[in-house]
């Protein structure tokens, strides 16, 4: 046992040949293997198409007419597929069809390198068994064209050859009895919109019913062979090929028959990139409404030529969720299931070349079509500030055209800082109330911070272009907005204004900010409202652990018990008349007083603030305090002025 060596076997312990239950394992690979049962007709196409291709090599110079047709019959509740290929000889039956895992397919194509073979695990055959109750091949091999030979079966496991009259040509018949659960697919409009969609890449045509054209002539963009002719008319290159015009008309052409969902904006081709990846194909940007999280990707891979994987988003990148797209390649591994494929190097490689892609199409369509990049703003201009976030590129291609929501509407971050002196504002809360009535009142618009990625883009555009950014709300934003006092009022005076304008949890600051007509600005605690949304008692059921955690760091630095800051406009009129009153014991003060915090709440009214009640009680302050300054002014004065103004003179 020193060296290492394994110790002889015991009788106990000789080798045993493993027990198969076939039955269950036909059950498991014909029922469970695929997620749904329409596989069942893209793997007996994919059948067809590689015996076709079989054809070709083992006979390239015989008389081979490749065709594929597929037929329903409703009243038999049957669907069979029809193929003009190589067909089988006796002995393939017992060696392929009805051996588990065995494919000649696979074989073929590893002896000759042909890469337009599909099939690669000898499973695809089987999926027959999870549609139908019993499945028939009639065949004629074109090495034997005058043998014919009928496989009958009924769940796969059990099955039986016979003889029968050779096929006018040389080919293949499956037919399914189909199960009732499965009868509808017995309609040819069924199999036109499944089979348009698995088989519209495949090079041979593939008919349903007697349908003279193919349910695969679709004109493949990223295929020269099939755009149209050269003809002067339509203008070509020098090289003779198609224009740029032509080709992409012919990209949008095939971007709206294949993208079913929405309409496309724009499309742009996948180029193979040499020792990288083979992929080819065609993206596109749908017009499909997105906003910050929602998730529109929506690719379709195609392996040599057959649908591969219907939804493999994860290709594109995250932020893209506006994008659509088809690619074809002939080195993605598939699972099993041909469902799905695997996380190797190729896979990788090809959502590299997809990333840039993509960036690559936006700058082309922002250089070369300026009506699409002008409705792609419009439609994604949310999902495009997150994707500038995440894409260096795409910032230096966004950073002045992306339309950011503010409260004038959507504007760039060029016209957001022009309006704004030189800066960019950014309210941090949902809009409304005092923060939006302050930006009106200073006509300058005010970006919306609350929308998805709007405050990273604003900071990040900042030091790209050397602006400021003022946040209200944040504490350096409120430093630049509400300027110190040129003195400091009387501890006094500031006691007193608290208790006259303030309400519980709002801090009194005295300060100078424009416009001198606004009395006073109430801006929340953008900090201490997240605080007590994290100290809820619900908040560990509905924020994942990990960002309550960061949630709960950002917030440590304040106890919450300051949850809006009071700004008092000391430059404003209302406000030193206010003062000189107080200061000389006018009565009125405390009346005018009451007022002004009745306009506070009222306008406070426009955000979430106060609640009914409170409104309500201040709408009843104004009226009172109306009613006691009217009952104040003394009998025999002079008729009001037509203007404040004139008001403000007399007095």
């Amino acid at each position: 046992m020193s060296d290492g060596a394994p110790p002889e076997p015991t009788p106990a312990e000789e080798l045993r040949t493993t027990e198969v239950d076939l039955g269950g394992l036909v059950n498991v690979l014909a029922t469970h293997l695929y997620s749904t049962p329409l596989v069942a007709l893209r793997e007996l196409v994919q059948n067809a198409h590689d015996s076709h291709t079989r054809r070709l090599l083992e006979d390239p110079d015989g008389d081979h007419r490749p065709l594929i047709r597929v037929r329903a019959d409703a009243a038999r509740r049957t669907v069979a597929i029809e193929d003009t290929g190589a067909g089988l000889t006796e002995p393939e039956i017992h060696s392929y069809l009805a051996t588990v895992g065995t494919g000649y397919t696979r074989m073929l194509r590893d002896l000759t390198g042909n890469q337009e073979l599909i099939g690669a695990f000898g499973l695809g055959f089987l999926s027959a068994f999870s549609i139908a109750d019993e499945v028939t091949v009639t065949t004629t091999s074109h090495r034997e064209p005058l043998l014919g030979h009928r496989y009958r079966s009924r769940g796969g496991e059990q099955y039986q050859v016979e003889p029968v009259p050779a096929r006018p040509r040389p080919g293949t018949v499956v037919e399914l009895a189909l199960k009732a659960e499965h009868g509808h697919l017995a309609d040819e409009d069924v199999l036109r919109d499944v089979l348009g969609r698995y088989c519209v890449l495949l090079p041979i045509p593939v008919h349903v019913g007697e349908d003279e054209r193919p349910v695969n002539s679709v004109e493949v963009p990223w295929r020269r062979s099939a755009l149209p002719p050269a003809t002067p008319a339509l203008g070509r290159d020098d090289s003779g090929g198609p224009s740029d015009g032509e080709q992409y008309a012919a990209r949008m052409r095939f971007a709206t028959a294949f993208g079913r969902r929405f309409e496309p904006l724009t499309a742009f081709p996948v180029h193979p990139v040499e020792g990288v990846t083979d992929a080819a194909g065609l993206l596109w940007v749908q017009d499909g409404g997105t906003y910050g999280s929602s998730d529109n990707r929506d690719l379709a891979v195609y392996l040599r030529g057959m649908l591969l994987a219907e939804d493999a988003r994860d290709l594109l990148p995250r932020w893209a969720g506006f994008i659509g797209g088809v690619v074809e390649s002939n080195r993605l591994t598939p699972t099993a299931s041909r469902e799905d494929l695997q996380r190797d190097e190729h896979y990788h490689a090809l959502r590299k070349v997809l990333t840039d892609a993509i960036v690559d199409g936006l700058y082309e369509t922002a250089r070369l079509r300026p009506a699409a990049w002008r409705r792609i703003l419009t439609r994604h201009g949310s999902d495009l500030l997150g994707a500038a976030l995440c894409d260096e590129r795409l910032f230096t291609l966004l950073a002045d055209d992306v339309p950011v929501p503010t409260s004038q509407g959507d504007l760039t971050a060029g016209a957001l800082r022009a309006a704004g002196g030189g800066a960019v504002h950014v309210a941090l809360g949902s809009g409304g109330g005092f923060e939006e009535m302050l930006y009106r009142a200073m006509r300058v618009p005010i970006a919306r911070g609350d929308r998805y990625a709007v405050l990273p883009f604003l900071r990040r555009y900042a030091q790209l272009r050397g602006c400021r950014v003022v946040e209200l709300g944040s504490e350096q934003g409120n430093r630049e907005l509400f300027r110190d006092p040129e003195r400091p009022l009387p501890e006094h005076e500031s006691a007193w204004l608290a208790g006259a304008l303030a309400d519980p949890g709002e801090q009194l600051v005295p300060a100078r900010f424009d416009p001198p007509g606004l009395p006073l600005v109430l801006v929340p605690d953008r900090e201490a409202e997240l605080k007590a949304r994290i100290e809820d008692d619900q908040a560990d059921a509905r924020i994942p652990s990990a960002a309550l955690r960061l949630a709960r760091a950002f917030t440590a630095r304040t106890d919450g018990g300051v949850r809006a800051r009071l700004y008092l406009n000391l430059a404003s009129p209302a406000v030193q008349d206010l003062l000189a009153a107080y200061r000389r014991g006018h009565t009125g003060s405390a009346t005018a007083a009451g007022l002004l915090r009745s306009i506070k709440v009222i306008m406070a009214a426009a955000s979430s603030g106060p609640s009914e009640g409170d409104l309500t009680t201040a709408l009843t302050g104004i009226g009172t305090a109306v009613s006691a300054l009217t009952a104040a002014v003394p009998a025999g004065l002079p008729e009001v002025p037509d203007s404040p103004g004139a008001l403000a003179e007399e007095s």
